[in-house]
């Protein structure tokens, strides 16, 4: 337990909204409209009389060549030994250029070894997040540089794979462990499906940094949830800090 408990601050919850690169489809650079509709027939199985660029506000997000970083929510435990307690602070990166904040965030991974922990991670957060620095021409930080690593060097932790367990058949959701763990939800008023609208026609980026702040929180307490060893902690919340570009605004 000691060794793990000291392991615990240098874990870095982490989790990314992304929104469609332009609000319309048409707002699209002509090349990346074409491949865009490559995609999308692909994805129109089931409609494929649907218009071209139909498909691309609602799913363009998901897809690093067709979306954006929006805003990017971190968290990470101080421990305190002798009081037996677990403060966990957070921090959000937002930034109406989206290279500014992958610079801010770049910044933040290479100050200690950290090691990233996020829900989904390895098959969304992480990789998003490499291809859009690699696309503004930002080389990557040494937490999320895989290339030529062996696994066990990989600092890469995902709470949803950890609660398959060798299990690849099904894909768990946040809120769905949150659920059975008891813990409280992320999702007032919001949730990852309405971020481009939140975004685009309501233009409400504070509301979209709530939702990312309560998902980094969620992820941090199912991470503990799955270490029940540590189950006698007392874990204090403390309000998230903003990033220098927020704090300017």
């Amino acid at each position: 337990m000691a060794d793990f408990f000291d392991q615990l601050g240098d874990i870095l919850f982490l989790d990314i909204e992304t929104a469609s690169l332009t609000e319309k489809f048409d707002d699209l650079e002509p090349r990346l409209q074409e491949e865009w509709i490559k995609k999308e027939r692909l994805l129109h199985l089931d409609k494929p009389t649907e218009p071209p660029g139909s498909l691309y506000f609602d799913r363009a997000g998901i897809h690093a060549e067709f979306g954006q970083v929006i805003c990017v929510g971190v968290g990470f435990f101080q421990t305190k030994k002798k009081d037996k307690k677990l403060l966990f602070r957070s921090k959000i990166y937002a930034d109406t250029e989206e290279r500014e904040l992958l610079l801010s965030l770049k910044a933040l991974l290479e100050k200690k070894k950290w090691v990233l922990c996020a829900h989904n991670g390895k098959e969304f957060d992480f990789p998003y997040l490499c291809r859009r620095m690699l696309i503004h021409g930002i080389a990557l930080p040494e937490p999320l540089q895989i290339s030529g690593k062996k696994p066990w060097e990989v600092r890469h932790l995902d709470t949803m794979e950890m609660w398959k367990f060798g299990d690849h058949k099904h894909y768990t959701r946040l809120e769905l462990l949150a659920a059975v763990f008891g813990i409280p939800t992320s999702k007032e008023g919001i949730d990852g499906s309405q971020v481009n609208t939140t975004f685009y026609l309501e233009h409400d980026l504070d509301k979209i940094k709530k939702y990312c702040l309560r998902d980094v929180e969620v992820t941090a307490r199912i991470f503990m949830a799955m270490h029940p060893q540590l189950d006698d902690l007392v874990i204090e919340i403390h309000q998230p800090e903003e990033s220098k570009k927020d704090q300017d605004d």
